[in-house]
């Protein structure tokens, strides 16, 4: 193999070809921004580079700075995972560094895949199915409007160079699709310098199901079955598994030899990612082609068993596949939960930055993968992808892997920013999800009015304050003791019953609590509860049985006032729990006023403002002019986030 690669990547991607490579023997050279000195995946390599300052255009895609970087270490191979950059490199080594080696396709697959118009020429070629639409580019928004009159609504305009949901817009008339040209022009122009946009007939309520692809520089190319990717927020994966609930195997064989036929046509050597858009009556249609490790591939080498970068970098240092396609297995169900720094609540996931300030990965699990590349004390900025994680797990069957993946979510503690923990774990558990009736539309579908967090039944609202007022007598009894002894000799008997007040939502329930050995006899709308547990308060996480079920539970938070957050069933909840006497005496108690923020323009997320189109004096009016305004300054300021 090669003696030493350099990773020209960050994040959980750069950390998962580290460990390959320390698997195979190989030294590695990592790069990184100024602000990623102290990252996980810089630690992890036995060599590191800064290449610049913290925006990617001035480190990550620092083609000159990485070539330097190249030069100085010699290293022999190089790992990319960004298709425009990756083109550059091969471009640029074959005027410099031609000793080096570049891990994934050639630059002519590279290209045309990367191009959607390009590639779906191509693969018309390659007899593939491909969705109906205009070819060409679409020159203004009067052409884009006659051309999906021609084709029918609803229309897709995406972006020709675009990707990962970016500059794609859906029209149903003439008006959205001369505003959707304008926006997704501007934003393919703001994320890929290229504003070329294609226009297709857009597949209503689709699968989103994709096939991986392993080829060599020999002619041999195999499939390595599906990934199913519907569930999806503004185009973007949320949650993928390996295989697909939909698919029959002879759909499953077409899809795959129509990838193959497609990395064939354009002499593909590498890894990479076929996707395919499906309907209702399990007609495929060719959506785009990835030229790279995509970040859902942990669930495809959990099925086959191969390891992918491997893979790829037997196949960059020229030998043949090792596997023919009768090799290729589908051992189990694996499942893959994107974690993100976001907030659910927002459009289902906008950003969140800050320090990650406790951070625990549920790794003591079985059948537990995690694929990440940050750690307690790292920052979440506004630079990068707000990844997380990606949370893997493994399973016999389907049944298996999915309550694997809802006990690991519960095991999962991240402090510090907003995760996306409770949409995942509620999109696992929900039973259209759980039946496999799924498609792209599965979110606006199911949470029309936006997720709003678990909705409690009347049995898990009682074990919620049954286990609160646990926790909360629990503390009151340790906090009498010190080092195992009380804090006061001649203090009076334990206590052993407490009536509580506990606040949930807009609820006020009267608890009581009794002490019977380890375990609390809890009384909740006049119904008994027996809560047992460990009780370590030290711990964040912490697994209570309540009448024989057990929950893992996490408290967020709490204060002197008696309110605390508790992390149940993947939801935090706010409560307030008070002593009788307390709760009756809070009336008294002035309530702060709330915010006035009638006169502030807040932002939705972190990001860099670009455009500000008023000055001070300038007249707006209420309405359709201030709304308008508003629409204005927020595309503005999304395009520059």
């Amino acid at each position: 193999t090669f003696e030493k690669i350099l990773i020209a990547n960050r994040g959980e991607i750069a950390c998962r070809v580290i460990k390959t490579c320390k698997k195979m023997g190989i030294k590695t050279v990592a790069i990184h921004s100024d602000v990623d000195a102290n990252a996980v995946h810089v630690k992890m390599a036995d060599e590191s580079v800064c290449v610049g300052p913290a925006p990617t255009s001035k480190s990550y895609l620092n083609m000159d700075a990485i070539m330097e970087v190249i030069r100085k270490t010699r290293a022999q191979a190089v790992s990319l995972n960004v298709s425009i950059c990756c083109s550059c490199f091969i471009y640029r080594k074959q005027k410099s560094q031609k000793g080096v080696t570049f891990i994934g396709p050639d630059t002519h697959a590279i290209q045309a895949m990367g191009d959607k118009i390009e590639s779906k020429l191509l693969a018309k070629n390659a007899k593939v199915n491909t969705i109906p639409g205009f070819d060409g580019v679409v020159k203004d928004a009067d052409e884009a409007v006659r051309i999906a009159r021609e084709i029918g609504y609803p229309v897709m305009i995406k972006a020709s160079a675009g990707g990962g949901g970016k500059g794609m817009r859906i029209a149903w008339d003439d008006e959205e699709t001369r505003e959707g040209f304008r926006f997704s022009s501007q934003e393919a122009a703001s994320s890929f310098g290229d504003d070329r946009l294609l226009i297709e007939k857009f597949i209503d309520n689709p699968r989103h199901i994709e096939i991986q692809v392993l080829a060599d520089k020999h002619g041999n190319a195999l499939w390595l079955n599906e990934r199913e990717c519907s569930i999806q927020r503004r185009n973007q994966k949320v949650v993928e598994e390996a295989p697909s609930t939909f698919l029959d195997p002879e759909t499953r064989r077409a899809m795959g030899e129509q990838a193959v036929a497609l990395a064939k046509a354009v002499k593909y050597s590498s890894a990479g990612t076929v996707e395919f858009l499906v309907d209702s009556s399990k007609n495929f249609y060719f959506l785009e082609m990835n030229t790279r490790l995509q970040v859902e591939h942990p669930v495809t080498e959990c099925i086959t068993g191969l390891d992918l970068v491997q893979e790829m970098i037997r196949v960059a240092k020229g030998y043949p596949l090792r596997h023919k396609q009768a090799d290729i297995p589908i051992n189990g169900w694996a499942v893959e939960c994107r974690v993100y720094a976001e907030d659910p609540y927002k459009s289902f996931g906008l950003p969140s930055i800050g320090k990650l300030s406790q951070y625990q990965e549920p790794l003591h699990l079985p059948s537990v993968r995690v694929d990440s590349g940050i750690q307690q004390g790292s920052d979440i900025s506004i630079y990068y992808d707000p990844m997380i994680s990606k949370l893997i797990t493994y399973g016999s069957n389907r049944a298996e892997a999915l309550k694997r993946m809802e006990e690991a979510l519960d095991n999962y503690v991240i402090r510090g920013v907003a995760h996306n923990i409770s949409l995942l774990r509620e999109v696992i558990i929900h039973p259209r999800f759980v039946q496999g009736d799924i498609s792209t539309k599965f979110l606006p579908e199911v949470y029309p009015d936006g997720f709003k967090g678990h909705k409690l039944t009347d049995l898990e609202r009682r074990e919620l304050l049954a286990t609160a007022a646990s926790l909360y007598v629990a503390e009151q009894l340790r906090s009498q003791r010190f080092l195992g002894t009380p804090r006061i000799p001649i203090a009076k008997s334990k206590r052993s019953s407490w009536e509580l007040s506990v606040r949930l939502g807009d609820g006020i329930y009267p608890v009581a609590v009794s002490k019977d050995g380890p375990s609390f006899s809890v009384e909740v709308d006049g119904m008994k509860l027996n809560v047992t547990s460990e009780w370590n308060l030290a711990s964040p996480l912490l697994s209570v049985t309540i009448d024989g079920t057990q929950r893992t539970i996490q408290r967020i938070s709490r204060n002197a006032s008696g309110e605390t957050n508790i992390q149940f069933l993947g939801t935090v909840y706010k409560l307030q729990i008070l002593t009788k006497v307390a709760a009756e005496l809070s009336k008294y108690m002035p309530e702060k006023a709330a915010e006035d923020t009638s006169s502030i323009l807040r932002s939705p997320m972190p990001g860099t403002v670009v455009a500000v189109s008023v000055k001070p004096g300038d007249m707006v009016r209420n309405g359709i002019y201030i709304s308008a305004f508003l629409s204005y300054i927020l595309q503005k300021f999304l395009l520059g986030a």
